[in-house]
């Protein structure tokens, strides 16, 4: 069962949170006891003399662990890999951490377009900045100092460092940095990473979520913020290849979550093609135990994504590769009958095509009489804000010069 922990979690806190519970059931507070009678796996028993171990133990079960060591171990192993990348103080760092964290693909919504710009424009300034250290030559893919890093010290291909404690085959793989690199040099660095002993397998911990997010990750990309704000690698087949060539798990729950969002399943087929249906545990899966999700449940969300967003494809997809769709019907996307019609937040159908950058459908609902200066309620921003903020640049141009021609 996956852990359904908050994130940047703190065992101190979670100690209180057990503390607290026992002295609430002992002041019988319903709601406190409500919760026990509902995660505790004796609460009759328990509720009888409500002991400290009892608060643990239903505190553990309500993030999804068996009881209060898995938990504590979890926690543990989180110590060791756990980063927030958007915890960083980037004015403090010098110019090659600066411009590794500037590359980097953070998965918050500082990921843009600009930033990635800016660390191209730091790179132009001082060129010098891959030989500073292997993490920002990686951030660069630039085969040439990262050899030269591990010539003499070949242990820093699986070293940690950086503005996040990454190695540096992390920064390589989430780096979305504007360079004019071709793809046989970004694969020759990550090359060079591999042959010196890099993990291909690596990965960290995002928050603290129990969800890693590994080398493979990275080089997928996407995810909530969208394709905009967070892209693929613009080499993601020939490196999530190399990746998986070189011992890179298939079944990589984080990658199959992110890309689920759209149609294209060019990942699935990659993944597919290298083992996914029916590969053995994975490092991550051995290492973090029951505090990730199972495979039913990782297959689960595909399916339900897919059936509840039309995605006949993928369904199809699945179940070629032997995965159990049965019961699963696609639902049929329908055109509303009002265009400017509006959900919970005041958003029209017209937002969220623009958010995702789906032009047919933004031109047939312009057509339909769709109204492009329309605001939502929960952001105040209209159609054309929404591609904005998503970096939808086909459906930023398409609204904009509708509106210009419109006027």
């Amino acid at each position: 069962m996956a852990s359904s922990l908050p994130d940047n979690p703190s065992l101190e806190h979670l100690r209180s949170d057990a503390r607290a519970l026992q002295r609430r059931v002992m002041a019988d507070d319903r709601e406190a006891i409500e919760a026990v009678r509902r995660h505790h796996p004796r609460p009759d028993i328990a509720l009888q003399r409500f002991r400290l171990h009892d608060g643990q133990l239903t505190v553990a079960r309500r993030y999804g662990f068996s009881g209060w060591p898995a938990l504590v171990e979890f926690m543990a192993v989180a110590g060791e890999l756990a980063v927030d990348p958007g915890g960083v103080d980037e004015a403090t760092f010098g110019a090659a951490d600066q411009f590794c964290s500037l590359a980097s693909l953070r998965y918050d919504h500082t990921d843009a377009p600009p930033r990635w710009q800016a660390a191209a424009t730091l790179l132009e300034s001082n060129p010098a900045v891959p030989q500073h250290h292997v993490w920002a030559a990686a951030a660069a893919a630039d085969p040439v100092a990262v050899n030269q890093h591990l010539t003499d010290r070949p242990e820093l291909a699986s070293a940690r460092g950086g503005p996040f404690g990454w190695v540096p085959l992390m920064y390589l793989c989430y780096s979305r940095v504007p360079l004019r690199h071709k793809e046989s040099e970004v694969v020759a660095a990550a090359t060079v990473l591999l042959d010196a002993g890099a993990d291909p397998n690596a990965g960290y911990l995002w928050r603290a979520l129990s969800t890693p997010f590994t080398a493979l990750t990275g080089v997928f990309g996407e995810g909530e913020q969208g394709p905009g704000r967070q892209p693929r690698h613009r080499f993601v087949t020939a490196l999530a290849r190399l990746l998986l060539e070189r011992g890179a798990h298939p079944v990589d729950q984080q990658t199959l979550y992110n890309r689920m969002f759209r149609s294209d399943d060019s990942h699935l087929e990659l993944l597919f093609d290298h083992g996914l249906a029916d590969a053995g545990p994975s490092p991550w899966e051995q290492r973090l135990g029951e505090a990730m999700e199972t495979r039913d449940q990782m297959w689960q969300r595909q399916i339900d994504w897919a059936a509840d967003h039309g995605f006949a494809e993928r369904l199809a997809l699945l179940a070629r590769h032997g995965i159990d769709v049965s019961g699963a019907e696609p639902v049929q996307p329908s055109f509303p009958e009002d265009p400017n019609v509006r959900d919970a937040d005041g958003a029209t159908p017209l937002h969220h095509a623009a958010w995702s950058g789906d032009l047919d459908l933004i031109r047939r609902l312009l057509d339909a009489g769709a109204d492009p200066d329309l605001a939502d309620s929960r952001y105040g921003t209209t159609p054309l804000g929404w591609a904005q903020h998503a970096y939808q640049t086909g459906a930023i141009d398409y609204l904009s010069n509708w509106q210009t021609h419109t006027l």
